[in-house]
């Protein structure tokens, strides 16, 4: 069973990260099916495109959009899959969906870890829109940006992901706006529930 041009993931685990232990014990932080935040975002390639052929493989961990997995409740209020369900816990999920796969970044994305604040007069504990970029691509790494340089990034470009215990904002090529030299206290901000994860 193939489809033509998407691949057919599952949740690497569950559909929604709901839950996460705390001290050896669960801790339940989310209830609804509409926080985006809490749609898992992991995922096991489970069959590839047959109409073209791709360096990601069947058995393959990827991170993907949120909504693949989503659930949502329609004009009536009753309970639906989304638009990507097609049977038995599988979804369709198009190339351009998939940001990681075997921790190598997908067409244009990359992944930047943020910094902490060193500001102490700052209610902010990240340093806003600057981050370490973690997972680099070939168009960025054709202009010399590869992992461990200091970048500053547009504003609201970002999305949160979980990646290897690591808290990390994925986003395009395009929204990396600057790249800085080291001033040797830059540290990243990798609260401890994201280990956890």
């Amino acid at each position: 069973m193939k489809s033509i041009y998407n691949f057919i993931v599952k949740p690497f685990s569950e559909r929604y990260e709901n839950i996460k232990k705390v001290n050896g014990k669960e801790l339940i932080i989310n209830s609804n099916i509409e926080y985006h935040q809490f749609v898992s975002k992991k995922a096991v390639v489970v069959y590839t495109p047959a109409a073209f052929d791709t360096e990601i493989k069947c058995g393959d961990v990827v991170y993907v959009h949120h909504n693949i997995f989503r659930r949502y409740y329609d004009i009536k209020g009753k309970e639906k899959n989304s638009g990507n369900y097609f049977k038995d816990d599988l979804y369709f999920c198009s190339l351009d969906q998939i940001y990681l796969y075997n921790l190598k970044c997908n067409l244009d994305y990359c992944f930047v870890a943020p910094l902490k604040n060193k500001n102490y007069l700052s209610i902010s504990k990240e340093k806003e829109c600057f981050g370490i970029l973690k997972y680099s691509n070939k168009s960025l790494e054709a202009i010399g940006l590869t992992p461990g340089a200091l970048v500053v990034f547009t504003p609201n470009s970002e999305f949160e992901f979980i990646v290897e215990g690591q808290r990390l904002y994925c986003m395009k090529s395009n929204d990396i706006a600057v790249t800085y030299e080291y001033e040797g206290n830059e540290e990243e901000n990798n609260p401890s529930w994201a280990q956890s994860s």
